[in-house]
């Protein structure tokens, strides 16, 4: 005996109702119009997939970049300076998670270049101590980041910077810096307002692949940075932690244990704007095109509907034989949510296929059509990325099936309501 007639009727009727549209001659409209709910419900199901891995894909991207420059925490004194970052960096290594620690001096500042001026903000670096909390040093792409010694005035600026200044390594620059915009500085009301100047020699190039960093972005050493901006003292600290997702938690364990009057940062709070927009555009897209695998779905309704009208005889001769209104309603639920479960399936399997190569499958695209669909100008990578994550596939292929489910009750209730003798007087 095989497996299908252990079933219960109801679904070994359905199954056989959701094979036969397929073959009957009759029926073909019908089996176009179910053929075309699977394949709605596939596309929609696909296109979910593939747009919600992109986003993720571009959302683990950026950050990776950022990260790869900004600090997990960043800690400052409310009173403008930190005056003993030694003993300020040794409290905070006293924390299990911090692995390191290293000053800075961020200040804004105009680069000027062969009559080319350009915006820039200023870091000043101890560049032993900074390779240890960013990976500028493995980005380096010209000349050398040793080279950040005190008194040397080098400066290692951004690819994109050094691009839209005309200069390459060895060429000259010249800094103009205002005390009143150190960021963090010990700057004060009598300070001189006018540009400070400072020529400085270019000694290295670094790429982050972050477009914010690598336009505007550059590194002095820290001495030289408080000659050029009249600073006696770093702006703060920047750390390093074993675990970047757990800044929040370290901030603030970092803010109750330590002396003085620290401000803490972690980076979740510095782009705050920009990871909330993509998270709300990522909740929008995913109602958007479920409401789509929705419409799709719903297409069921019509099928169900078409093939209550066609059965009816099939109905009334099982109403007779002692069939349940229960049992009638069930054999339609079975032939919709398998048709659902079809379509979801389909487009899991090429949603998660289109994933997994979207590096391969957009570049192609791009080739084929002559356009390049990212401008890294305005969306900071040139690539298109995807990150598949399996519980977003579960959560897709779940909402596909229970949405197939939920269009199948009107079209079986309608079934269940059909009266024998009626269905049978004109057969």
């Amino acid at each position: 005996m095989s497996v299908t007639h252990k079933l219960p009727y109801e679904w070994q009727i359905g199954l056989r109702y959701t094979r036969a549209g397929k073959r009957s001659g009759r029926n073909s409209f019908i089996s176009f119009i179910s053929m075309a709910s699977v394949a709605g419900i596939a596309l929609g199901v696909a296109a979910l997939i593939v747009v919600l891995s992109v986003m993720n894909g571009f959302q683990k991207e950026v950050t990776t970049r950022m990260l790869s420059m900004l600090a997990h925490v960043e800690i400052f004194d409310a009173r403008g300076a930190l005056p003993d970052w030694h003993a300020t960096g040794a409290q905070a290594l006293r924390h299990p998670e911090v692995r390191a620690a290293a000053p800075f001096l961020d200040a804004q500042s105009m680069l000027l270049a062969d009559g080319v001026m350009k915006p820039a903000l200023l870091r000043g670096v101890e560049p032993v101590e900074e390779t240890k909390v960013s990976d500028v040093a493995r980005q380096m792409k010209e000349g050398s980041f040793d080279s950040l010694r005190p008194g040397s005035f080098n400066i290692v600026l951004g690819r994109a910077l050094a691009k839209s200044l005309g200069v390459e390594v060895g060429d000259r620059v010249s800094l103009l810096v205002a005390s009143s915009g150190i960021l963090g500085g010990a700057s004060s009301p009598g300070d001189n307002p006018l540009p400070r100047t400072r020529a400085l020699t270019v000694s290295g190039i670094f790429e982050a692949g972050h477009f914010e960093f690598d336009s505007t972005l550059a590194l002095v050493n820290i001495a030289d940075a408080e000659a050029a901006t009249g600073a006696t003292m770093p702006a703060g600290l920047r750390l390093r932690l074993a675990d970047l997702q757990q800044a929040p938690r370290v901030a603030y364990e970092l803010q109750q244990s330590m002396a003085g009057d620290l401000v803490m940062r972690d980076w979740t709070k510095v782009n705050t704007v920009w990871f909330a927009a993509v998270q709300s555009q990522k909740n929008m897209m995913f109602i958007i095109l479920t409401m789509i695998v929705a419409v799709a779905a719903f297409n069921l309704v019509s099928t169900l509907v078409m093939t209550v009208k066609d059965k009816q005889a099939d109905i009334a001769i099982l109403r007779t034989l002692g069939a349940s209104p229960r049992g009638i309603m069930k054999i339609f639920m079975v032939q919709g949510t398998l048709v659902g479960m079809l379509g979801a399936l389909l487009g899991v399997g090429l949603g998660v296929l289109v994933a997994l190569n979207v590096g391969v499958i957009v570049p192609a695209i791009e080739r084929l059509l002559g356009v390049h669909f990212l401008s890294q100008e305005v969306y900071l990578i040139s690539e298109v990325p995807s990150e598949l994550l399996w519980r977003d596939v579960g959560w897709i292929g779940g909402v596909a099936v229970v949405l197939s489910f939920l269009a199948t009750i009107y079209p079986s209730w309608a079934a269940s309501r059909v009266k024998p003798a009626e269905a049978l007087r004109y057969e």
